[in-house]
């Protein structure tokens, strides 16, 4: 297993949910949007890695779902399309096009972020009491 290199990853990623909050203190929902999609993005590809031994070339938040799906088979990976749908755009909107995100963006993008959050910890709790 790849521990160490896992470790790295969801420290990166809890490195982006801080992030993401403090930018919301400071009203900054761009920012937010884009760090919480990151925080997720992250958080998907170290749990994939540290159940399938590699990352996934992939930006794409549905098709990290997907993946971990096919790794656990677990009807967890089921979550709310639109919600991911609204998160991936923060990739690209808060980075490269004049699309501005308001408030309540930011608050749904935090949102989406600790509700993937408490998805991974159960399927590290799952897997611990097998």
């Amino acid at each position: 297993m790849h521990k160490e290199e896992v470790e790295l990853f969801l420290k990166r990623a809890s490195n982006f949910l801080d992030g993401a909050k403090e930018r919301f203190q400071k009203e900054d929902w761009d920012l937010t949007c884009f760090m919480a999609e990151q925080y997720v993005q992250i958080l998907l590809k170290a749990t994939i890695l540290e159940k399938g031994g590699e990352i996934p070339k992939t930006h794409s938040i549905r098709k990290l779902f997907g993946i971990l799906y096919q790794l656990t088979k677990n009807d967890i990976f089921n979550y709310d399309r639109k919600a991911l749908i609204f998160l991936e755009s923060a990739y690209l909107n808060s980075r490269y096009f004049s699309f501005i995100y308001e408030k309540e963006d930011a608050k749904e993008a935090l949102k989406i972020a600790e509700e993937v959050k408490d998805i991974v910890e159960i399927i590290k709790r799952n897997d611990k009491n097998e």
